[in-house]
Formats: structure tokens, C-alpha cells, sequence
């Protein structure tokens, strides 16, 4: 997760401009409140660039225009909720039936030269300049109601999420939410707004019809000004193209309705002639399949009701990541042949292994420095590791302590006062961490990306002068299609982390990613494995991200809160990264470089052949995969002091009662068969091992490796007594750092929970789990998995399957997978791994799984 060497991305195709600085705001205590311009500069101080000068309007024409807004806003409201009070089930029913042909003309109907695609402010943003933007946009609309657009509207359930939405909601439910849609049009100037000053326009939590727009001096209300400051409610400007948006989009709204029950007198719609029936369901936020994605709900947040912060799903994500993350450490440690996979996929994300402008490979690839090359690969995928283990616990951590002050505070929060101090800190804090901690995600995404297999034909390096530095270029005279430039631009944007990005936002430019790879099977295909799981990790911290950012009326004040705490926050994340400093120096030690060695996967002393029937060459070729695993580790640990782990995650890991799964020594079947197979116990050829020897101080003078570590008996072993006179000291120590082993050992099978209840599953389900926990006295050859095999497995056992972005799917409670890329099968060897995962997480294995009965 860290830079590798000093690379440089040389950019291709016009690149955004650094943001100019802005100059100090002025202070509000030294400000004539009758100079709009010098308060104008006030309230855009650290705005990017210059913004341009709003045209100026006198309180009464403001008045006159919130008043005759708001007025036609709620009465379109008024009217579009009594006729869904009685038709919304018809109105579902005709717009499911019609052709797209036909949906389109009611569409051009109520809202001519509607833009054809998804996100059009997007899209105007990428096709006009800045200059453009400031000699006055020609997509004014497109800024303002980017959400309506013809490729949205016209599936099938997204005008009837929109219908029941605003005409079930009050509409300053909305008020934040249509503001925000406008944001990208603010930032990038498009869209500028009137200004009046000492004013603010009342519309979050007003529901009374004289509060709803209207605008308030300063000097009439006493909250008026701080409503403004923290950002409650809305400047004059800011409330009038609020208002705007609304009222056009309820017109809109109300003329589709009439348009689907055309055949009834438009006076009559909302008459006593037809009662008002219970309102129907409409549900989405699923894929085809019926499993719930993310991406899904991404595109339907803006026909839906605005959504409710929800840490209790922010704190389900992280803990699944966290817990992944621990996964993946362990089965670093416990699984010779995933050691090797990781090492070697990393390897392939190198660029040290693209050839350069002359056809020739990286001088650090030659025999003399290959070893060089090697300790760069294992070095950093073992950093990223633990650095992910960090990462994802504190951010667990923090998630689950803002869950407990949401239900806390939940009672007494209102729109129209500021959150509890010590709820609106962890929030802004949790929102910085987010933000920083996912530049270690975009960083290795600038390096790896260019990298991969599949994206390294577009990409070229120019000859190597230094071994650690590496400079990248497009490759000249290149043709791409329009969708793999379009993706060469999505992601370059997340790994430049510039302008673009500032404008676009994190989460929308993940949104747009996403979109892309499930709606171009051949740009899918340029996504490696890794690279996928790199954009799902991005798409967790953009899913947390986005749903703080729809706790409104608050989340429009973050920025103005943060001034204040900034400092203080960022003083708590260098503590924060302090106390796990030890491991990354340590990383770079001599001592630990050099340990290295013993990992170097090139010389297959990882090769584990799990899938094969146990014979005796293959138990001493698992044996020995495995003997060099722990030899790795176990001088890893002995780099890596008890000391410089004290506050970290990795302690924690490693002091739980875990254990390794090891192969037994070979033992020869027994002459004679039974006539039935005998019912296979998950432990009948395997022992366990600590996890690790870092916290079972066993001296300073230990040495394990003179004790074979996959030998050691699975029950505690009764050897304390006197020992005998004519035992030389050595030979006691020894003793006594074997049977503490063993104690240690046998303490951790002792806590192993009891194995659930036999589970009943139909026999897609079965053959599925019998791969997962596959044994080979049971199962003779195993074999791939389809993925959607292994979700309908998973929904049999109980789980619940949503999609998110890249290659990660959240099977709650708390067990996410990655999907197989590019090829949805999963194979064996990673089946296994999962199984062993399941296994660690809920106690099962193979034999639990039965036949259900029909």
C-alpha cells in the first residue's frame, strides 16, 4: 500500500490544472455587512479558481420569486399526491406495459430535449471548458436535474420510484438532496447563484406552507445566521434554484400521470369518483437475479426518498472487510500455495516486468538483481496486508462507535439544531480518516493498473536509468474505442487525485466505473483480478463515504464544522499512525530484507498439492510446502519485536486462540475397506499450530525450529515432572519449550466452539459445500465452482448476497468473497481457502452439509 519506488505517470491527453490556492478569507468580525462583495468573497473563500461575480438582487424581488416557488412546488405536490392516493397501482400497471418507444414520447412530452444519458452533468463537465462554463454554460439543465435524463427514466422502475417518492414525501425532505444534485454544477460554475446578503431561506424541516421558502433576515431571527453558517438551511441563491428544480420536476411529474391515465378527465382524477386505495409496493435495488447490488441502488438514490444515515450497515461493511482482512493474513501464514498465488499475481502487477520503448525487460529482472526485485514484491505484498489489518480495524472501530452514539443521541437529534459535539467529531473524523485511508487505495492504483495484464498493451515504459524510478507513458498513436478510452479516463482520474476528482467526487466517479464494467463485457475483461478487488475495497470506503454524506441537513455544514477541528483530527490520525509505525520501518530493516530470502515462491518450495488423494508423496510434499511456510513466518516474527506492534491490530490477531491447520504424517490406509464410507471428521488428517509464537514468550533463546512445527500433538501432553539430574540444562529448556507448545496449542483447541447442527441443503447446495470443504476420502476429484452456484449455496446456508463494486460481494452477516475475474469460476484451490474461511468464521465442514429430504 505503499509507493514501491519512485514512479511517475507522464500524462497523456489533456490533464486537469492544480488547483490554484485561495487567499485568506476575511473575518466576519471586521466585515460591513452592507458590502455584498467583500461578503461574497467571505463565503467563497477556498473555493477552486475564481468564481465569477452572482448577479445581485434586492430582498423583495427574492421574496416575491421563494413565495411564488414554494407556493407552486406544494401545490403540484398536493396534486400528485392525491392522484397516487388513488391510482399509483394502475399508473405502475400501464407504465410496466408500455413500449420504450412509447414511455420515451411521455417522457419528451412533460420535459422536451431531455439529455439522452446517465449523469448528463457529468458528461457536460467532460465536453466544456472552463472557459466555456464561464462565459455561461449550454447545459444549464443537464447541472440542474442531472437525475433526469432519458437512459434512467426509462427502465422500467425508475419513474415509479420517482412518483412514489415525491409524492409520498413532504418535498423539504428533498430540499438538501436537490441542492446537492447541483453540486458539480456550483463547483465547476456552471451554475452560479443569485446573492443577496444578511438573508437565509428556510426550507429543511418545514413542512407548515408559510415556512417553506421562506426568507428570513438575519436581524428578524435570532438562529437565523448560525442556520446559515451551519448550513441548516439555504442562502437566498442557493434556495431559488432549490425551488426552481423542485417546481419543474413536480410539474413534470404530475403531467406524466396524466399522460398514463389519459382516459380519465384531469378533473376528475383526484374527485370523490375514485376512493383513495392502499398504497402499492415497488421493489428494486436488486440485480435481475434478484440479489441485492450496490450498483443498483447507486443508480436508483435518486428516485428513492433521500436515504437515512445508517451506521448499523456502515459498521456490517467494515467488520466484513476487517474481517477479510485478518483472512487474508491468516491464510498468508496457514496456506503455502495462496502465499505463493498473492506473490506471484503481485508480481505480474509490477511494472518492473513491462518491457520499454525498445522491446527490452527491466534491468532489475536480470539473475544479479532478480533478488532485488523479489524482496520490492514480497516486501510490499506483506505490508499491504498488514497495513489493510490496520486500516479497516480503526475504521471498524470508529463505525461502531458512532453506531452507539447514533442510538444515543437518536431520540433528541432535529433539523434545526447542530448534532451533539461529540457525535459531529466522530463524524467529521470518520469522514477525514475515509478520505486520507482511501489514498492508499488510489495510490496503488496509479502503479498497478498500467501494470496488469490486461491493460499493458495501452501502456509503454521508457527506458530504465535508475532502478527506482520508473516513468510510464501511453503508448504513441494508440486506437482505443470509445469505452476503453472512457475507462482509461475514470481511472486515471481516481489515481491522479486531482482536479477531476475534487469536482466529480470519489463516490460518483466509482458509480460511473462501475457502470462501465457491467455495461462493456470487453472493458470488463481489461480489469484484472487484482485490479477488481483493489476498486472493491474503493467502493466500500465510497459506499461509507456516500452515506454520510446523506445525513442531512447536517452534511452540508461538514466543511464549516471541520475548520474548527481539522487540526485536532489530524494530530489524532498521526498518533494513530504512529503506534503500527514499527511494522513498515521494520518492513525496510536489513534483517527483515534478508528474511525475504526464505519467501522467494521461485523455486516451487510452496507447491501444495491439496487437491490430490493423500498418498505418501503427496502428505511429505504438503508437509514440506508447509514446513517452509512456518520457517518464513517464524523468522518474520522474530524481525518483528512484540514491541513494535504494542497498539495495533496485528496484537490483537495474533493473541486470539487461533490455530493453523497442518497436515498429519503420513499413516497407511488399513488393508480391508468398510462396506459404508465412513463419515469424514474435519480433522482426521490435519493438526494445529499456533498461529503464531510472537506473544508465547517463550525466551529469548527459543528456537522452534529445532522442534518440528507440524508435529506437535493435538491434546496436552503430560510431561511436567522432576527432571532427571542427568539432564543437561539445554535438553530441559527445550523440554520445557515444547510442552509450553503444547499447552498453548491444546488451549486453543479446548476454546473451539461445538460444531452447529446439520444443515439441510438441496444437492446444487451439497455439491458445492463438498468442493468448498472438499476431503479426498470423500470426494474424489474436486473440481471449479460457478459462482452462481456458490451464491445459491451461501442463500441455502442463510446468507444474504449484495453486490458491490469491483469484485467484492458482501455475504452478510459478515463474510465477503470476490467474485472469480474474468471468468465467474471459482477454482479449487480457492474454494478450498473460502471453505477454510467459513470454516474459522461459523465451525463448519464438510460433513454438516446433508441432503435435504423432498
Amino acid at each position: 500500500m505503499e509507493s514501491r519506488n519512485d514512479f511517475m505517470f507522464r500524462p497523456f491527453g489533456p490533464g486537469g490544472q492544480a488547483l490554484p490556492v485561495p487567499g485568506d478569507a476575511p473575518s466576519l468580525d471586521d466585515f460591513d455587512s452592507d458590502d455584498p462583495l467583500r461578503f461574497f468573497k467571505y463565503i467563497n473563500a477556498g473555493a477552486p479558481g475564481h468564481l465569477p461575480m452572482p448577479k445581485l438582487m434586492e430582498a423583495d424581488e427574492v421574496r416575491r420569486l421563494c413565495n411564488e416557488r414554494s407556493s407552486s412546488v406544494l401545490a403540484h405536490y398536493d396534486r400528485l399526491q392525491r392522484i397516487l392516493d388513488r391510482h399509483e397501482s394502475t399508473i405502475q400497471k400501464r407504465w410496466t406495459k408500455k413500449t420504450k418507444q412509447q414511455r420515451l414520447r411521455i417522457l419528451l412530452d412533460g420535459w422536451p430535449n431531455m439529455a439522452p444519458m446517465h449523469r448528463p452533468d457529468f458528461d457536460a463537465f467532460r465536453r466544456e471548458t472552463e472557459a466555456q462554463r464561464d462565459a455561461g454554460t449550454k447545459f444549464r439543465d443537464r447541472f440542474m436535474w442531472p437525475y433526469i435524463n432519458q437512459e434512467d427514466l426509462l427502465r422500467p422502475k425508475s419513474l415509479l420510484l420517482m412518483l412514489k417518492s415525491r409524492g409520498r414525501h413532504h418535498p423539504c425532505e428533498f430540499a438538501a438532496a436537490d441542492g446537492d444534485a447541483m453540486y458539480l454544477g456550483r463547483l465547476t460554475k456552471a451554475l452560479v447563484p443569485i446573492f443577496l446578503n444578511c438573508y437565509v431561506v428556510t426550507l429543511n424541516g418545514m413542512t407548515r406552507p408559510e415556512e417553506y421558502g421562506a426568507l428570513v433576515a438575519w436581524e428578524d431571527h435570532p438562529d437565523a445566521f448560525e442556520w446559515m453558517h451551519t448550513r441548516r438551511q439555504f442562502l437566498p441563491g442557493e434556495a431559488l434554484d432549490i425551488l426552481e428544480a423542485q417546481d419543474r420536476l413536480m410539474k413534470f411529474l404530475v403531467h406524466c400521470c396524466e399522460q398514463l391515465l389519459h382516459d380519465i378527465p384531469a378533473a376528475e382524477l383526484i374527485g370523490d369518483k375514485y376512493p383513495v386505495q392502499p398504497e402499492p409496493p415497488l421493489k428494486s435495488g436488486v440485480e435481475p437475479d434478484g440479489l441485492d447490488s450496490l450498483a443498483v441502488m447507486a443508480e436508483e438514490a435518486p428516485y428513492r426518498p433521500p436515504g437515512r444515515l445508517d451506521f448499523g450497515r456502515i459498521e456490517s461493511l467494515l467488520a466484513a472487510r476487517s474481517s477479510a482482512a485478518e483472512d487474508h493474513l491468516w491464510a498468508l501464514r496457514e496456506d503455502p500455495s495462496y502465499f505463493s498465488n498473492q506473490l506471484l499475481i503481485y508480481k505480474e502487477h509490477r511494472q518492473e516486468m513491462m518491457k520499454d520503448t525498445n522491446g527490452k525487460p527491466h534491468p532489475i529482472l536480470q539473475p544479479l538483481k532478480i533478488g532485488v526485485f523479489w524482496e520490492r514484491v514480497i516486501g510490499n505484498v506483506l505490508l499491504s496486508a498488514h497495513v489493510e489489518l490496520e486500516i479497516f480495524a480503526e475504521l471498524r472501530r470508529q463505525a461502531e462507535e458512532l453506531k452507539r452514539l447514533q442510538l444515543k443521541y437518536a431520540g433528541t437529534l432535529s433539523p434545526h439544531k447542530d448534532l451533539p459535539d461529540d457525535y459531529l467529531f466522530g463524524i467529521l473524523r470518520f469522514r477525514y480518516f475515509l478520505s486520507q485511508l482511501a489514498k492508499e487505495w488510489l495510490n496503488d492504483l496509479k502503479t498497478t493498473v498500467v501494470a496488469s495484464p490486461p491493460m499493458r498493451s495501452l501502456f509503454v515504459r521508457l527506458p530504465a536509468e535508475d532502478l527506482n524510478k520508473i516513468i510510464v507513458t501511453m503508448k504513441p498513436g494508440l486506437k482505443q474505442t470509445a469505452a476503453e478510452k472512457e475507462l482509461v479516463w475514470l481511472l486515471r482520474t481516481l489515481w491522479e487525485d486531482g482536479e477531476a476528482l475534487f469536482f466529480a467526487r470519489m463516490p460518483m466517479i466509482a458509480d460511473e466505473l462501475e457502470r462501465l464494467l457491467r455495461a462493456e463485457p470487453r472493458v470488463k475483461d481489461m480489469i484484472s483480478g487484482y485490479v477488481a478487488g483493489r476498486i472493491g475495497d474503493l467502493s466500500i470506503l465510497c459506499e461509507c463515504l456516500r452515506q454520510l454524506d446523506i445525513y442531512q441537513p447536517w452534511a452540508n455544514g461538514y466543511e464549516n464544522h471541520m475548520v474548527d477541528r481539522e487540526e485536532d483530527i489530524k494530530e489524532e490520525m498521526a498518533r494513530w499512525r504512529a503506534g503500527w509505525f514499527g511494522i513498515r520501518s521494520t518492513m525496510k530493516s536489513k534483517p527483515m530484507l534478508a528474511t525475504f530470502a526464505l519467501a522467494d515462491p521461485s523455486d516451487k518450495k510452496f507447491h501444495y498439492p491439496a487437491e490430490k488423494r493423500r498418498t505418501k508423496e503427496t502428505v511429505e510434499a504438503l508437509r514440506q510446502a508447509e514446513a517452509n511456510l512456518d520457517a518464513f513466518w517464524e523468522k518474520f516474527d522474530k524481525c518483528l519485536k512484540p514491541g513494535d506492534v504494542k497498539r495495533t491490530a496485528l496484537r490483537e490477531l495474533l493473541s486470539q486462540n487461533r490455530t493453523l491447520q497442518r497436515t498429519a504424517e503420513w499413516t497407511a490406509p488399513a488393508p480391508t475397506k468398510p462396506s459404508k464410507p465412513a463419515v469424514v471428521s474435519p480433522e482426521d488428517d490435519v493438526i494445529y499450530r499456533p498461529l503464531s509464537t510472537l506473544y508465547f514468550e517463550l525466551g529469548a533463546s527459543s528456537s522452534t525450529t529445532k522442534l518440528d512445527p507440524i508435529a506437535q500433538p493435538k491434546t496436552k501432553v503430560k510431561t511436567r515432572g522432576t527432571p532427571s539430574q542427568q539432564q543437561q540444562p539445554q535438553q530441559q529448556q527445550q523440554q520445557q519449550q515444547q510442552q509450553q507448545l503444547a499447552d498453548a496449542v491444546a488451549a486453543l483447541d479446548l476454546d473451539t466452539p461445538q460444531p452447529p447442527a446439520p444443515i439441510p441443503v438441496d444437492a446444487r447446495a451439497l455439491k458445492v459445500f463438498r468442493t468448498l470443504f472438499f476431503h479426498p476420502a470423500v470426494t474424489s476429484t474436486p473440481g471449479e465452482v460457478a459462482w452462481p452456484d456458490f451464491l445459491h449455496a451461501m442463500a441455502a446456508a442463510g446468507f444474504r448476497a449484495e453486490k458491490l463494486y469491483g469484485s467484492v460481494w458482501h455475504l452478510q452477516p459478515v463474510a465477503p468473497f470476490h467474485e472469480p475475474h474474468p471468468a465467474a469460476k471459482i477454482p479449487f484451490h480457492v474454494a478450498r481457502r473460502m471453505g477454510r474461511r467459513l470454516a474459522r468464521a461459523y465451525g463448519w465442514f464438510g460433513g454438516l452439509f446433508v441432503l435435504k429430504e423432498k
